[in-house]
């Protein structure tokens, strides 16, 4: 088996110094990702110093280096490991014939990602190739891609962004044939005026898409316009997903745990389950269908992973708790949170059938001048949703003035609530910004059973 870098390949890409013939199996920035056979990118960031972590990265097993400083173990020396980084994504993506998918969204833009993987994967087990975890970053997005083997036959990556602009440049590191926008909501809203800036943000993903190729977008959202704009105006073919979309759902039977799904998927008819619970996931399934379809995969199979797609961790998993009385569900939901997707996530959890519903939900970040009043507006869904007993986290929460309520600073606390709170029969949703640890909540929950 071919290894995934020569050392002479990476010098060749990123312009660098090679001190001697290596190969390596993969790619790592974090040195605590190292099993043995990576090469290590020693990255300086505004915290932290990867060069510090190089001994730690040749100790692990790491095959080669790529760094700025000289170093005593196989190496590329180069000026700037990012942009060494971003070089050798553009020259993994340069190298391989895969079609390539590329997705984006206010929401859902991991969950779409992780099943679009896994219809691809029922049919190319060995040769599809997908961002993992949530490197959808500057520094994520290259190192997806440097990870890609040449043979691969799909990829398919994760493109997130903040502000304006980010997306463009991401995108055309990836160069998609096919590229997907979920859906535009009120996320990172701090640093857009307007929730129409942001379907303009989103729309960059477009601009790297090859000539020719399929633009997904979400005909049922209220920035469809925008969208379609866009793709109207690069001469790209679009694709529509929603009910006003040519793939769209023609029969819905929704369940507490899944969804009976029967779909036109631009002229093909699927019958399938989806295995994640809530309207939203229709909508994702949708987006799903369209882009399997886009870079030609198999419908049916994608059918059997979305039926399949039960286990996403802090994006809705569910787990089993032996408490007090017996036994609870719980919904992770703790990855992360905007005002769209707290909703979604509230609406499952009222759908649940249980003795009595109990959220632990942090702070909503990067919000802006409105922050006050999307996390006043969750009353509403906590109200539709019957639940009766709420640990709020984070000082954003404080806007959401809830009668018998409990107020935490830290997850630590809400864990501790949760723990005595919890109880047979319940059903606990924990969801909430990343930067407030909530996957601590669910451990430690975890942990008890």
């Amino acid at each position: 088996m071919r290894p995934l870098w020569t050392g002479a390949a990476i010098a060749a890409a990123s312009g660098g110094q090679l001190s001697g013939a290596f190969a390596v199996e993969g790619v790592a920035f974090d040195s605590r990702e190292i099993a043995g056979g990576e090469l290590f990118v020693a990255l300086r960031g505004e915290t932290a110093d990867g060069h510090d972590f190089v001994p730690q990265a040749v100790a692990r097993g790491a095959a080669g280096l790529l760094v700025e400083r000289p170093v005593d173990a196989p190496h590329v020396r180069v000026s700037d490991g990012l942009r060494a980084l971003e070089a050798l994504g553009m020259a993994a993506r340069a190298r391989t014939e895969a079609t390539v998918i590329g997705v984006t969204g206010s929401v859902g833009k991991t969950g779409v990602k992780e099943a679009i993987r896994r219809a691809l994967q029922r049919v190319q087990p060995d040769a599809t190739h997908a961002s993992v975890k949530s490197y959808n970053n500057h520094t994520g997005v290259p190192l997806s891609l440097a990870r890609m083997p040449a043979d691969s036959r799909f990829g398919v990556f994760e493109m997130g962004m903040n502000h304006s602009g980010e997306l463009s440049a991401l995108t055309r590191m990836v160069q998609p044939h096919v590229a997907v926008v979920t859906w535009v909501a009120s996320a990172h809203r701090a640093f857009f005026a307007e929730e129409a800036d942001i379907a303009l943000a989103k729309a960059e993903i477009f601009e790297g898409v090859l000539p020719g190729g399929t633009a997904i977008y979400p005909a049922d959202n209220a920035h469809a316009a925008i969208l379609r704009a866009k793709i109207d105006a690069l001469g790209l073919q679009p694709l529509a997903f929603g009910a006003a979309g040519a793939v769209r759902a023609l029969a819905v039977q929704a369940g507490p745990d899944g969804t009976e799904l029967t779909a036109d998927v631009a002229g093909e008819t699927l019958v399938c389950r989806i295995g994640m619970a809530g309207a939203h996931w229709v909508s994702n399934a949708l987006a799903v269908l369209a882009a399997v379809k886009a870079a030609g995969g198999d419908l049916a199979e994608t059918g059997l992973a979305l039926a399949e797609l039960t286990d996403l961790p802090g994006r809705g998993a569910r787990v089993r708790l032996a408490v007090a009385g017996g036994e609870a569900l719980l919904i992770d939901e703790s990855y992360n949170a905007n005002p769209a997707s707290m909703a979604a996530a509230l609406a499952v959890l009222g759908a649940v059938p249980a003795k009595r519903r109990v959220a632990v939900l942090g702070a909503m970040r990067e919000l802006g001048a409105m922050s006050d009043e999307f996390h006043a507006a969750l009353k509403a869904p906590l109200a539709t949703a019957g639940v009766a007993e709420v640990a709020l986290v984070g000082a954003e929460m404080q806007a959401l003035k809830l009668d018998g309520a409990a107020y935490f600073a830290t997850a630590d606390e809400a864990l501790a609530w949760a723990r005595s709170t919890v109880r047979g029969g319940d059903a606990v949703l924990v969801k909430g910004s990343n930067s407030l640890q909530l996957g601590r909540v669910v451990s430690g929950l975890r942990g008890a059973a």
